[in-house]
């Protein structure tokens, strides 16, 4: 059996939205000493709904595949269902990730969380208001 997914593979040969919004409206960066992953990710809003979403990723193919995947799930949502996005979620849209890889679907979670809560404070838009229910 393959250790990665076609979906996973497909996501680090050929990663969608890579690159920087110079005029984000949100930026979130998060890392993880532990394997060197840095992922950032850059969001446009207008009216409520990320419009556009680029990424920077370094780290390994998993990282960037969770990325890759991830922007594409949340572009065109509005902010409130974006940041309602879960690490198992994106490792389920990738159809699956290796449990010691799991970490990168948590790592663009993070990242959509920080450009969001990034946002927010540009914006003086209370956090907590757009945070699901239970959370």
């Amino acid at each position: 059996m393959a250790l990665y997914s076609e979906t996973v593979m497909d996501h680090f040969r050929n990663p969608r939205n890579v690159g920087v919004l110079d005029d984000a409206d949100g930026v979130g960066e998060v890392g993880n000493a532990k394997c060197g992953d840095i992922m950032k990710i850059y969001l446009k809003i207008e009216d409520n709904v990320i419009v556009d979403v680029k990424f920077e990723t370094f780290g390994c193919g998993s990282a960037i595949a969770s990325s890759s995947m991830a922007t594409e799930m949340i572009k065109g949502k509005p902010v409130a269902e974006a940041l309602a996005l879960s690490n198992k979620a994106v490792a389920e849209a990738l159809d699956g990730l290796p449990a010691h890889k799991m970490h990168c679907s948590v790592l663009a979670e993070e990242a959509i969380k920080a450009a969001i809560e990034d946002y927010c404070t540009k914006n003086g838009i209370p956090f907590d208001t757009l945070r699901p229910e239970g959370e």
